[in-house]
């Protein structure tokens, strides 16, 4: 980790800032983080207390703005020549520079931060950056240099000399005039006392050493450093030098070592010095990369024990058997020392032991769970140990928070324990336990346990009729990533207020269920519940968070059996979208927000069809999804339907039609019946004769007259000679227009006034059609204004319009041509029929 502070007095303009900050950064009228600084400030002045660079793998140069400049990972062998001069932020990272001069940064008089890590520099000259007055951040980390001319850079305060090639550390005289220097990173191979003497002075943030090949530590050196955070990173393949240890947590607050790493004899161990103790400095000592044997350990364990450190963080920690020259007596004996002086009271508070292996297999590890649960500390930490049993204290413990994660710890852990009534949280996540009944019995006599995370077990509750006893006062409980059922509700704490049960197999949420009444947030997110769960067990719920589960189409009406619900997280469900869900969507605008998550999180599943489509634009209209609307109005249409229909079957008359039609079928079939051999009705006549009686005398003195005399005699069918009596007017009619070749309507006003004229005239017409004739001849009587002629005569007007007729004329000497011409329409020869010659 690199810090380095700068200050900014500029305009910087849309700057995309590619690092990672971990850093606090002050502003005179905000605190802001510096990855939203770099992207859009304007005249802000801006301090920023420390950071790290994350280099961003650009293969080609890029010039982000006017005022940040980044060529790392390109490649480079020298600085190029086109960096713009008023850059404020350089980085040439990450490429194969070897050599810097002052040409190079002589324009670049606004440069605030230089980072030229990662590269092959192997001679450093601070004059290189006289022109730089601004400059504030240098990192030369990560190279080769072995040798340095110095300059006094006034306004620096990050300085990064580490893992190069040094010998002996590289602090000049003129670093003792860098009065804003904060941070400060070096690398040597021997350190001797006099090494520091130009900067001791100095008020210090941070130290960093890299010690590579280390082969030379003059103690006490490290104790002229005036610094409140010092990390010291080891060679790996080396032994460690304790009195680094012993030096520096007399130098610093904050102590870091990276491979402390010992693998010499334990007679060969150099004991703390006895007057070591009342010059510790270290309240947070953290260890990295620990390779030693217990005897040492231990013996480390008592000098930090009687120290002033209050926080003890031990990672990657590998411990070792006594060696064959320590005898197990004395092994025990000295583990007998430490059970006795952890119980006695120190500054220890907080004790934390991170990814421990051990390789000391013939000893009682009862004892050194014994030591544990012995401790007399508030915070106590044992991660990833392998850890599979600790042991109950035997007096009432001073532990108030317990982390045993990542173990192999079982049900049988604390059963019955009751000395740890101060215990606040305890986290077990990633453990064996199976029996969630008997972790409730764990807790029963944990009178103080507030939070309990029990995440990542084996955890099932079976149902069966045990009654479960958690501590009243726990109040948060975790029971993520389980094996939990339905009947996990039968077995929680009933002042639970937080309770996350995600990640198991519950299908429902059952109402028989322990109430709840203090419960706030609930998360059952990764289920196999079908639908939101209501809030009768549930009185106080205001944040519910149900998403990844099986839920098609959530309930609507979820807000009104749970109005004290602030957020609900529904997302990521396989949503079918249909009607049933259209009251859901209506309920995210009724809501004002609750829905956590919307719209993004909010996604049909089903049908194929609308797959992907967010549920805000997913639309039905109110017809389709209510049964009720969707029948009234169907059944308005239908009313509207068959009230149009009526209206035009009576203004077009298709009852007529109809009847006439079914008496026209009714006269066939019985013809058919009568005569089922033959082939078909016989022309007798020359035309049939259709006419109102009010016009029968013209065609009783004109029309049959004229045709039936002279040569050539016609043969017409007229109703009151040839109706067959007995049977119906209208078969009659149908028989008539059949053996007949021609049918003759007598057209005048007369005639559309006569029902049975139009009855002769419909029979007529279905002959036409039926039998693809040429049958029908229109004389006009007298003209016949279209105003007469009713609305049911359509097929007469459409005769009218389409046929020549033949019109009667007044003048008499146009007589004899009309009827010429009417001869000449029915002319035909008849077939010899029986009737005939009857």
């Amino acid at each position: 980790m690199y810090f380095f502070f700068i200050g900014l007095d500029s305009s910087v303009r849309h700057i995309e800032q590619k690092t990672k900050i971990c850093c606090c950064v002050s502003v005179k009228k905000n605190k802001i983080k510096l990855d939203s600084i770099m992207r859009s400030l304007t005249n802000i002045h801006v301090f920023i207390c420390a950071f790290t660079f994350t280099l961003w793998n650009n293969i080609q140069p890029t010039i982000e703005n006017e005022f940040i400049a980044n060529y790392s990972s390109s490649l480079l062998t020298n600085v190029p020549k086109t960096i713009p001069v008023h850059t404020q932020v350089l980085d040439f990272s990450h490429n194969r520079i070897s050599g810097l001069s002052t040409s190079e940064f002589i324009y670049l008089s606004d440069l605030q931060v230089l980072n030229i890590s990662y590269n092959l520099i192997t001679v450093l000259d601070f004059s290189v950056f006289i022109f730089n007055k601004n400059l504030e951040y240098l990192d030369l980390s990560h190279n080769h240099i072995s040798k340095v001319w110095c300059l006094t850079l006034s306004c620096l305060r990050h300085l990064d000399l580490s893992f190069n090639k040094f010998t002996v550390l590289p602090i000049c005289q003129e670093f003792g005039n860098m009065f804003h220097l904060k941070y400060l990173g070096l690398s040597a191979t021997m350190i001797q006392r006099s090494d520091f003497r130009y900067i001791k002075h100095l008020q210090l943030h941070t130290v960093f050493l890299t010690l590579g090949n280390f082969s030379l530590y003059e103690p006490q050196s490290l104790t002229a450093l005036t610094t409140k955070n010092l990390h010291i990173v080891f060679a790996a393949n080396q032994n460690f030098i304790f009195p680094l240890l012993y030096d520096g947590m007399s130098a610093s607050e904050n102590l870091k070592i990276v491979n402390l790493i010992y693998t010499l004899s334990y007679k060969d161990f150099p004991s703390p010095p006895l007057m070591l103790l009342k010059k510790i400095k270290t309240t947070v000592l953290t260890l990295d990369a620990v390779d030693l044997q217990w005897a040492i350990i231990l013996q480390i364990f008592m000098l930090i024990w009687y120290s002033p450190v209050e926080h003890l963080t031990v990672r990657n920690l590998t411990f070792r058997g006594p060696l064959e020259e320590l005898t197990e007596y004395a092994f025990l004996h000295l583990l007998s020392s430490v059970e006795q002086l952890i119980s006695l009271d120190g500054s220890m508070k907080a004790l934390t032991l991170e990814h421990v292996r051990n390789k000391v297999y013939y000893f009682n590890q009862e004892i050194l769970y014994r030591q544990f649960s012995e401790m007399n500390i508030a915070n106590l930490t044992i991660n990833d140990a392998y850890m599979p049993h600790m042991l109950c204290p035997n007096t009432t413990s001073s532990f108030q928070y317990l982390n045993f994660s990542h173990n192999a710890l079982t049900d049988e852990l604390f059963q019955n324990c009751g000395t740890l009534t101060d215990l606040k949280l305890l986290i077990l996540q990633k453990n064996k336990f199976k029996s969630l009944h008997k972790v409730s019995f764990m807790t029963s006599r944990m009178k103080s346990l507030q939070y309990l995370d029990m995440s990542s077990n084996l955890l099932c509750h079976d149902g069966a009729d045990v009654r479960c006893q958690w501590a009243e006062s726990l109040s948060e409980l975790d029971l993520s990533s389980n094996q939990l059922a339905d009947a996990v509700f039968e077995c929680l704490p009933v002042n639970v207020k937080k309770l996350s049960l995600q990640n198991n197999q519950i299908s429902n949420v059952p109402r028989g269920m322990v109430e709840l009444k203090s419960l706030e947030e609930l998360n059952l997110a990764s289920n196999r519940l079908a639908d939101l769960p209501g809030c009768s067990g549930f009185a106080s719920l205001q944040f519910l968070n149900i998403e990844m589960n099986l839920i098609l189409t959530p309930s609507a009406d979820f807000f009104q059996s749970c109005p004290r619900v602030r957020e609900l997280q529904v997302g990521h469900n396989p949503f079918k979208c249909s009607c049933e869900l259209q009251a859901f969507i209506g309920l995210e605008r009724q809501s004002g927000g609750k829905l956590s998550g919307w719209p993004a999180a909010y996604v049909c599943e089903y049908p194929e069809g609308l797959r992907g489509t967010e549920l805000k634009d997913f639309h039905l209209s109110p017809l389709a999804c209510n049964t009720t609307l969707l029948l009234v109005t169907a059944l308005l249409l239908t009313l509207v339907l068959v009230a149009a229909v009526a209206f035009l079957c009576i203004y077009l008359d298709v009852p007529w039609y109809v009847r006439m039609t079914w008496q026209w079928t009714q006269t066939k079939r019985r013809a058919w019946h009568d005569s089922p051999g033959d082939q078909g009705p016989v022309l007798q006549f020359h035309a049939f004769i259709s006419y109102s009686e009010r016009d029968s005398l013209w065609v009783k003195n004109e029309l049959i007259p004229n045709l039936e005399k002279g040569e050539g005699c016609i043969q017409l069918c007229q109703h009151e000679r040839n109706f067959i009596p007995g049977k119906s007017i209208v078969e009659n009619i149908i028989n008539c227009i059949e053996k007949s070749y021609k049918s003759i309507f007598v057209l005048s006003p007369n005639f559309v006034q006569s029902e049975w004229c139009h009855y002769e005239l419909y029979f007529a017409h279905h002959k036409l059609f039926s039998e693809n004739s040429n049958s029908l001849i229109l004389i006009l009587l007298e003209p016949i204004p279209p105003y007469l002629i009713p609305a049911r005569y359509h097929k007469l007007k459409a005769l009218m319009a389409k046929r020549t007729y033949l019109e009667w004329p007044k003048e008499r000497s146009k007589r004899a041509l009309f009827w010429a011409n009417l001869r000449a329409a029915i002319s035909i020869n008849l077939p010899i029929s029986s009737e005939a010659n009857e």
